[in-house]
């Protein structure tokens, strides 16, 4: 495993995002809307440095399942969800890839009538992207390596680990086959 980004970066990371969030919203209320389980750390690093008054949401979205590393189908559960109708919503989800989980996810908060939508990622993972689309906002661009940590993981390991890493194949490889 090697650190891509330390703890020192991915603060001066979402300090930045979150003032470019500052600078579009000023005052105006904001729902963010996380995307679970990845944007766990994110949100709660991200909500502590906006101070436009907010309510906050989560969305369940799941594209990998068990010890893969290429994504699936994605699922989406918007259960957890406050009423959005009428308000400005930000999603925020940890990363970037495909998107596909991206734009499910902002066409299914579309079709819930909010007055407008944005989305926040940490990472935008480079020459993976599938969709005609890009996040609003983003905190890093990193390399096209399967990465874990701040809230990232893999197979549901790594989630806790201060930091982004980048995952070795021999390392996932023994994961999958503990």
């Amino acid at each position: 495993m090697k650190v891509l980004l330390d703890e020192k970066q991915l603060a001066d990371g979402v300090r930045r995002m979150a003032a470019d969030m500052s600078a579009h919203y000023g005052d105006e209320p904001v729902t963010i809307i996380g995307a679970l389980h990845g944007c766990i750390v994110l949100l709660a690093d991200l909500i502590r440095q906006l101070k436009m008054p907010l309510r906050v949401g989560l969305a369940r979205a799941n594209s990998y399942r068990g010890a893969t590393r290429s994504p699936g189908a994605v699922t989406i559960d918007l259960d957890m969800l406050p009423d959005i109708r009428g308000r400005h919503v930000l999603l925020l989800d940890d990363i970037f890839d495909t998107g596909h989980t991206m734009v499910e996810l902002l066409n299914q908060i579309g079709d819930l009538g909010p007055s407008s939508v944005r989305s926040a990622v940490l990472l935008r993972k480079q020459g993976r992207q599938q969709v005609d689309i890009r996040p609003d906002f983003f905190a890093f661009d990193i390399p096209d390596a399967f990465v874990v940590g701040y809230g990232l993981d893999f197979n549901n390991l790594y989630r806790n680990l201060p930091y982004i890493a980048v995952l070795e194949p021999h390392e996932t490889a023994e994961v999958s086959s503990a």
